[in-house]
């Protein structure tokens, strides 16, 4: 058998090992551990590539872990969907690490930086395994590794806030997964299977013979990704999580962790429940609300903030309730605009962090008020933060406005306006809270007071290349479009 027929179980195979290996390469070959990590995700991203090809050329496929099939063994799912969720995973991912390399020198102790690799590769790894999985208690195992690595890479930074925040984050994420477990030992108990088609085949029975069961399940389901997620209210531990951690680890946070739970949520509702499930019970009708409700106080609650990392983790309970909004709208084309903005905003809530971390990295400042007249001494930092602003908006030109404009055609399409008017609502909101960090960082005419490091290179390109990331997917957002409906097309 060819070795690329083995690139699923190879990804993960990748960034386990590097995980493995990055505390031992740094303190033997230190020079060596941070470009064997980067080489990894690339491969690992080379990889992904690969197999976008291969679905676009032969459809679908599935790979047998070991070779055993189910229900005894693990299996991964290889469509168009699973691989567009991987390939932001590892490019965002890999991007992200870049910038991070110089950022960490600043913000860890040098011998920690050996465990935050590891830390960032099971991150990386447990991720790229839930978008493949095909099976609920692989699911399980993946989100615990991606759970507790997630919580380490906050409290790696060893100062009282980053440890306060790792541990709430730890004991609502722990709830969060035994919701799931629990959930997953309701659907075991009446079908056997724990492989998402044989327990879909499964259903349609059970949902008539065991209908209590199958609720529990789903309204246990909402209460696990929604947790993990961040889904308005159940949110309360991300404020402090993505503020108090180190500026690499909230772009991480921010822009991939809580994307993968919402990709996972709507892998339940229309993979593994049947239709039946999701007509006999308002499962989608709950989420559009908590998500409309996310994205309006997560917009308000933002606007209130006086440090500016907090701002953007209030922001990003916002965010995630666009893409909780195309799941509920139950319309392909507000999915689309959903599964848009889940690509989008990765990318520009990880640049407005990273801008976050070089202001921090050269000047010490994270209150707002201060930030007046930084565009003068900072100009290519406020510049990619104007544009991540731009894009958090919806301005003409950015990805933020395709992908509110495909949810908003979607509410249209359904008959839903409301949700229409709630979505001009939150940018406004958005345009309340970033505007006036622009227009006093670029047009205040007094001089910018406090002193400035210069900023690395490593850390100004990767900069440039969201900037860049952010215009394109504005101005070419037509093959991601094309990618996606045809890939929610086998949903429905």
């Amino acid at each position: 058998m060819e070795l690329t027929n083995h690139f699923p179980a190879l990804i993960l195979a990748i960034l386990l090992g590097i995980s493995f290996l990055s505390p031992i390469l740094y303190r033997w070959a230190r020079k060596a551990s941070a470009p064997a990590l980067i080489a990894s995700l690339f491969l690992a991203l080379v990889m992904a590539v690969y197999l976008l090809v291969q679905v676009l050329q032969v459809g679908e496929f599935t790979y047998y872990m070991g070779g055993w099939p189910p229900p005894w063994g693990i299996e991964f799912k290889v469509n168009l969907l699973r691989v567009y969720m991987l390939l932001i995973v590892l490019a965002v991912s890999l991007w992200i690490m870049v910038y991070a390399l110089k950022d960490l020198e600043h913000e860890l102790k040098t011998e920690v930086m050996g465990w935050y690799y590891t830390l960032y590769a099971l991150v990386v790894g447990s991720m790229a395994g839930m978008a493949l999985t095909n099976d609920l208690f692989n699911l399980f195992v993946l989100m615990e590794i991606c759970a507790i690595s997630a919580c380490a890479i906050i409290s790696i930074k060893e100062d009282r806030a980053c440890l306060e925040a790792s541990f709430k984050y730890l004991i609502l994420s722990a709830m969060g997964t035994g919701c799931f477990l629990l959930g997953v030992a309701m659907i075991y108990m009446v079908t056997g299977q724990m492989n998402y088609d044989l327990v879909n085949a499964a259903l349609p029975e059970a949902v008539e013979l065991y209908p209590n069961n199958m609720f529990a399940a789903a309204a246990l389901f909402i209460v696990a990704f929604g947790t993990k997620a961040a889904l308005f209210p159940l949110h309360v531990w991300l404020p402090d999580a993505h503020a108090s951690a180190p500026s690499p680890s909230s772009a991480m946070l921010s822009g991939l962790v809580i994307k993968i739970y919402a990709f996972a949520l709507f892998i339940m509702f229309y993979q593994l429940f049947p239709r039946s499930l999701l007509e006999s019970i308002p499962l989608n009708e709950i989420v559009l609300w908590l998500s409309s409700m996310g994205i309006m106080f997560g917009s308000i609650f933002a606007m209130v903030q006086v440090d500016l990392k907090k701002m953007l983790a209030y922001s990003s309970i916002g965010q995630i309730g666009y893409v909780f909004l195309g799941i509920g709208l139950d319309d392909i084309i507000a999915m689309t605009g959903g599964f848009y903005h889940l690509l989008v905003h990765a990318i520009m809530k990880s640049m407005l962090f990273m801008c976050a971390g070089i202001i921090i990295y050269t000047t010490g400042i994270r209150q707002i008020k201060q930030l007046g007249g930084i565009g003068q001494v900072l100009p290519i930092t406020m510049i990619a933060f104007t544009i991540g602003s731009a894009s958090m908006i919806g301005i003409p030109g950015t990805g933020g406005l395709i992908s509110k404009w495909y949810l908003a055609l979607g509410a249209l399409e359904i008959g839903r306006p409301i949700f229409v008017v709630i979505i001009l609502a939150s940018s406004l909101l958005n345009a309340v809270y970033y505007m006036p960090i622009i227009v006093n960082a670029f047009m205040q005419q007094e001089q910018f007071q406090h002193q400035v490091k210069p900023v690395p290179r490593k850390m100004l390109i990767p900069l440039i290349v969201g900037m860049a990331a952010i215009i394109f997917f504005g101005v070419f957002s037509r093959p991601a479009i094309v990618l996606l409906d045809e890939a929610l097309a086998l949903f429905f």
